[in-house]
Order: C-alpha cells, then sequence, then structure tokens
C-alpha cells in the first residue's frame, strides 16, 4: 500500500505546488491583464462615454483580495454631446470618485475556469458621486434600438457576477440639474448606503424578487437641506431611511418652508400670494414600486402617512392680487392633469394642524383661523384611469378641532374621471361658542361677536365646475354681534351700538328656531364665480346656507335698505338712525359674508 500513498502524497504535494505557482505567477504577472479588462468592460459596456483611472491596484489571489486606490469613473463630455446629437444619450451621466475600493474574498479559479465571478465583499471607503441630470424628450419615446443590459455588456468576460455585500460610508453626493437653460445643485454629505446579494447574470433581471439585480439596498441619510431654485424656499429634513426590500421611505423632521421672513417674503413677491410653512415629524411611504419610480417616474404606493406636523398658510392684502379663471382647476382635475403616473392606496393624515393667517389691508392686523389635531384618510388617491374604471371616486375622511375647539368631521368625494369635475361634501360641527371666530373676525373685519352657542351644523353638497348645491342646517342660540369703531389714541376700541343694534334685532335671528318657532334650513343652490377657487366657491357655497339660517334673506335686505330710504318708524333719532341704517345695509352682504369669507379663503389656501 506504500506506493499508493507515496502517488496520493506526491500527487497532493504537486498540486499544491502548481497552485502556489500559479498564485504567484498571477499575482506578479495580473496587473496588466486585469487592468486591460477593467478598461475593457467599462468602455464596452458604457458605449464609450465612460473611462476608469486608477493609481494603484493591489492584488493577493491567494486570499482572493484586491484594492483598487484612487479610482475615478470620468464620463466624456465629447462623447456624450455625439450621443445627443444621435438621441443616444441618457438623461443622467455619473463622476464617480473612490478613495479605496476593496474587494474581499473572490473566487479566482471560478473566474478562470467558470467566467463566475463571486465576491463575499466590497467595501468603498470615501466615495464621491456626482450626477449630472440633463433631460432629454427623446428618451420619453419608444426606442427600435433597446439598450443593453448589464447582462449583455459582460457576458462576454463573465457569464455570472454574485456580490454579497457592498457598503460604502461617508458618501458625498453631488446633484447638479439642467433644465431650460437654468442650473440647480444639490449636495449631501455623510450618506450611508449598503446593497446586499447583487446576481448578475442571464435571468437576474427578470427576478421580480429584485430591484436592479440587488436583493437589497439601504439608504441612511443623516440631514439635508436644499434651497429651491425658485429663489424663495427651501425644503429639509434630518434623517432619510429607504430600503427596498421592505419598499418603505422615512423621512424624519421635514420643513419647507421660505428662505426669509414673512414681511421680506411679500417684498419680494410684491403681490398676495399664498406663502407655505410646512412641517412634519414623520413622513412614510410605505410598498413604494421603486421600479417603477426610477424606470418610468410612476409613483405608486400602498400608503403615505403625515404625523405630527402643522402646515401654517398666509395672506397678505397690502398686495395686490390677480385673479384667473379657476375653472377646471379642483384637485381631482390638477390630479388627472400630472403627465406623471401617481396610484396611493391610502393617505393617512395624523396629528396635523393646518392654520391660516391673514393680513389685513384695511386694519393692517392679523387674523387667523385654525384646524386643529386634524385626523383622517384619503383613498384611491391617483390619476390612474385604469383604476379609476374600477372605483372612479377619490375620497376623503377627516376630522378637526376647529380654533381647537369645535369638532370638525367632513367628508369629500371626488369624481376622477366627470368631464364636469362632479364632487360632493359633507360635514358636521359640534357645539363650540361662535366668540372663537374673533380671532380672525376683529383683526379682518373690525367686529367681533360677543355671544353665540353653536349647538350643531350640518351639511350636504354637490358640485361641478359651475355650481354648488345641496342642503345646509344650521342650530344656534343668543347669536349677537358688535361692529367696532377704530382703535383710538388711548389704543382703546367701542362698539357701533346703533348699528350692531340694526344688525342684531332687524338683520338677522338669534338663533334657530328662530323667536317664532321656525326653523330655518338653507337650500342652497350657489352659482359659481369662475375667478374663484374650488374651496373659496366651497365656502361661498356654506355661507348661502348660513345666511338662510340666520335668517339673511334677499327681502330682509331689501326692507332695511327701503328703511334707509325712506325713514319710515324713526322719530327720536332719524337721520342718525337712516345713516346707520344705510350703513348697516352697505355692511351686512360684506360684513356677514366677510364672516365666513375668512374661513373660506383659510379653508380654501390650507387646502392648496
Amino acid at each position: 500500500m506504500r506506493p499508493i500513498w507515496k502517488w496520493i502524497i506526491g500527487g497532493v504535494l504537486l498540486s499544491i505546488l502548481v497552485l502556489v505557482g500559479v498564485i504567484w505567477y498571477y499575482s506578479h504577472n495580473w496587473k496588466p491583464i486585469v487592468e486591460a479588462k477593467l478598461k475593457e468592460v467599462v468602455h464596452y459596456s458604457t458605449n464609450g462615454l465612460y473611462t476608469l483611472q486608477y493609481e494603484d491596484l493591489d492584488l493577493n489571489i491567494g486570499l482572493g483580495n484586491a484594492t483598487l486606490s484612487n479610482a475615478e469613473l470620468i464620463p466624456d463630455s465629447a462623447v456624450y454631446r455625439r450621443m445627443v446629437e444621435a438621441q443616444e444619450a441618457p438623461n443622467n451621466r455619473y463622476h464617480i470618485k473612490i478613495k479605496k475600493l476593496r474587494v474581499r474574498n473572490f473566487s479566482l479559479l471560478d473566474a478562470l475556469s467558470k467566467k463566475k465571478l463571486n465576491i463575499r465583499t466590497i467595501l468603498l471607503e470615501e466615495p464621491s458621486l456626482h450626477l449630472i441630470s440633463e433631460y432629454h424628450s427623446f428618451n420619453d419615446t419608444i426606442r427600435d434600438k433597446s439598450r443593453k443590459t448589464l447582462y449583455e455588456s459582460i457576458k462576454n468576460i463573465f457569464t455570472a457576477v454574485n456580490v454579497r455585500d457592498i457598503h460604502m460610508d461617508n458618501i458625498k453626493f453631488r446633484y447638479t440639474k439642467y433644465e431650460a437653460g437654468n442650473r440647480s445643485v444639490m449636495n449631501l454629505e455623510k450618506a450611508k448606503v449598503s446593497v446586499h446579494d447583487v446576481l448578475i447574470d442571464e435571468t437576474s433581471l427578470e427576478d421580480t424578487s429584485r430591484l436592479y439585480y440587488t436583493k437589497m439596498v439601504l439608504v441612511e441619510i443623516p440631514g439635508f437641506e436644499y434651497d429651491l431654485p425658485d429663489g424663495f424656499y427651501k425644503a429639509k429634513f434630518k434623517g432619510l431611511k429607504i430600503n427596498t426590500r421592505e419598499q418603505n421611505v422615512l423621512f424624519t423632521d421635514v420643513e419647507y418652508r421660505p428662505r426669509m421672513n414673512k414681511a421680506t417674503f411679500y417684498k419680494l413677491k410684491k403681490q398676495n400670494v399664498t406663502m407655505a410653512v410646512l412641517k412634519f415629524d414623520t413622513l412614510r411611504v410605505e410598498h413604494l414600486d421603486f421600479k417603477e419610480l426610477i424606470d418610468n417616474q410612476k409613483t405608486l404606493a400602498a400608503k403615505v402617512q403625515l404625523k405630527n406636523g402643522a402646515v401654517d398658510l398666509s395672506a397678505d392684502k397690502r398686495y395686490p392680487k390677480y385673479p384667473a379663471v379657476k375653472i377646471g382647476h379642483s384637485p381631482h382635475q390638477k390630479l388627472m392633469k400630472m403627465t406623471k403616473l401617481l396610484r396611493l392606496d391610502t393617505v393617512v393624515v395624523d396629528n396635523v394642524s393646518v392654520t391660516y393667517h391673514e393680513m389685513s389691508g384695511k386694519y393692517f392686523r392679523e387674523g387667523s383661523i385654525s384646524f386643529n389635531h386634524a385626523t383622517g384618510v384619503l383613498t384611491n388617491v391617483t390619476n390612474d384611469t385604469m383604476a379609476l374604471k374600477k372605483d372612479r371616486f377619490m375620497r376623503a375622511d377627516l376630522k378637526a378641532r376647529i380654533m381647537n375647539t369645535g369638532s370638525l368631521h367632513a367628508k369629500f368625494g371626488f369624481d376622477m374621471l366627470s368631464p364636469t369635475g362632479y364632487h360632493t361634501y359633507s360635514g358636521t360641527l359640534g357645539p363650540m361658542q361662535a366668540t372663537a371666530f374673533d380671532r380672525i373676525l376683529r383683526p379682518l373685519l373690525n367686529v367681533e361677536i360677543t355671544s353665540g352657542n353653536i349647538k350643531h351644523i350640518a351639511f350636504n353638497m354637490e358640485g361641478t365646475d359651475r355650481k354648488n348645491w345641496g342642503e345646509f342646517r344650521f342650530d344656534y342660540d343668543n347669536l349677537k354681534i358688535n361692529i367696532l369703531n377704530k382703535v383710538d389714541e388711548k389704543g382703546t376700541q367701542s362698539s357701533k351700538k346703533v348699528v350692531s343694534y340694526l344688525i342684531n334685532h332687524i338683520l338677522i335671528n338669534d338663533s334657530n328656531p328662530d323667536d317664532k318657532g321656525e326653523y330655518h334650513i338653507g337650500k342652497v343652490n350657489y352659482a359659481r364665480v369662475p375667478e374663484h377657487t374650488f374651496f373659496k366657491t366651497l365656502w361661498q357655497s356654506l355661507l348661502e346656507g348660513i345666511k338662510q339660517c340666520t335668517g339673511i334673506s334677499k327681502e330682509r335686505e331689501a326692507k332695511l335698505m327701503g328703511l334707509a330710504d325712506t325713514g319710515k318708524d324713526v322719530v327720536d333719532k332719524g337721520k342718525d338712525i337712516v345713516e346707520g341704517a344705510k350703513d348697516v345695509t352697505k355692511k351686512t352682504g360684506n360684513f356677514i359674508k366677510g364672516l365666513f369669507k375668512k374661513k373660506d379663503n383659510s379653508k380654501e389656501d390650507s387646502k392648496n
């Protein structure tokens, strides 16, 4: 048996010597071979758009380790321009720099014998990525010549490439966008990216469990702030996490706000536009289709959550406003006009407060109205006509504390396929004191509600582009209003007693049912003013219901006008009362409309 063992041992030793010899040979002669292959792969796979440069390649064949030092992937601008002329250029280019690229535990034998490259880990130290985006319309059209896949680009060198893990820490990211002759730049630092289980072979691209050959991509960005190109706003967040396997995106401490204070904002704008400040502790997207988002800019997700936030909207009537026709610009109509597909199954609003502020152009004071701690859901938020054929309505069911006092519950239904913009809205408001609205009435209209118990409000309305109609119910009692004088030199403000008396005793009912026991129901049939926005039209229609419930009919206003013209039944204060009545007539429409018009504007702008 000894000769057999000698042959076995000898064979093993010979194999080891051959392997050591191969390792020694390639360790000393592999660099030029690898360098040539690397540059060939980069050039061939990118149609000459990119070149690869590096300072040094340290190769240890025995351990299966390689380190690339000061590597750089450089786009060739001349090649890119030729590709643009041939309408073959991609929208995005990349300029990548890496201090160290460490490849750990790759199999040389598999690479040589089977043309399969297996790598356990790739580590990138201090990577710097510059993404240059330049939109080309020809990329939106269907090409006769399809682009090569990554596998098609490497298959002559490797039949398969598998990398278990890729780690990138402290990434510096720069994004430059060219659009319509304008250039905008965004920078990120200290980002972290981990990629798990990369497989490039003949079938992996079609594997639905993978996103671009990967099983999972994790992205963490610790902080970000970006000045928007409009020169007025900036966006920021404290943290961003992306998990492609779980299909989730999480933003924390998100803000969208002007770059300057309110006074400077309006001085620069020189017109009365809505200024917005948005803050959310949490903005979460669940089950997002990353492939559709990246490939086709389609946003498809099961759920979006807005949690613990505030939306502050402001207007300044000291500046001019330029009205335009708003027909066809309702929220659902705007959604249907979006060029990119959007499909969100559910949008959850969780503890978000909405406040509208307005600076009076007459009294130079700011009033506000708030909808606190709003919660609710929006469903079927989509412009996907195929999905809308199954259910054509987008719906919203929302609750809030108006002025942090009364419980408001509102429901909306939007017929997304209606050519006339058909929609419905209904709601209720629970018990509250009407004096809560003085926070907006006193600064903006120079009036106040001295008393009033709102017991219950209920409305059920329908609408189109041209009109709104439906029923409005308003139960209240002890409603009293004061018209105020201007603030005097001492800083005090008194009421116009005669005018206030006439409004409270002649123009409006102080309760519903009124003092005769008659219960007033608003039967609304409101024709839209074309220049009014969707939400202003909505609240103007509700105002019609309020006026009818409070007894302010056209006939009553006409009677008051007749009293002002003739002075009948006015003895003691003849001229003063007539002048007061004229003043009432003038103010009534504006005042009572304005009483809720401010709410109109607040709702309108909070929705925009």
